[in-house]
């Protein structure tokens, strides 16, 4: 069974950065699409961005929500079995726990790691 942790959140002031990271164990996480979801307090979860897989017809393309492109990055080490999510220029709004998400035939997720953005 894939299991994914995610590492890498922590407290940040507005304009700054942190790369997120989803290691996974089990399987080979290049065959996977992976996500990357965010549910801030009192909010639904919302999908932050998505790779495809290595081998699918997309080649690994990156696909972003409309309130993180241009300031957040995910891409794959298919040799650390890891995704990560660059996010820079970070703003409070970003505040929430981040969740790594991976399908094929089968969804799994991460327990998340919590991001704060101070202002």
């Amino acid at each position: 069974q894939l299991q994914l942790v995610e590492s890498g959140g922590g407290l940040v002031q507005s304009g700054g950065s942190l790369r997120l990271s989803c290691a996974a164990s089990g399987y080979t996480l290049d065959y996977y699409d992976v996500a990357w979801f965010r549910q801030a307090p009192g909010k639904e979860r919302e999908g932050v961005s998505c790779i495809s897989s290595s081998g699918s017809s997309s080649g690994g393309s990156a696909n972003y929500a409309d309130s993180v492109r241009g300031r957040f990055t995910i891409s794959r080490d298919g040799a650390k079995n890891t995704v990560y999510l660059q996010m820079n220029s970070l703003k409070p709004e970003d505040t929430a726990v981040y969740y790594c998400n991976a399908r094929r035939d089968m969804e799994y997720w991460g327990k998340g790691t919590l991001v704060t953005v101070s202002s």
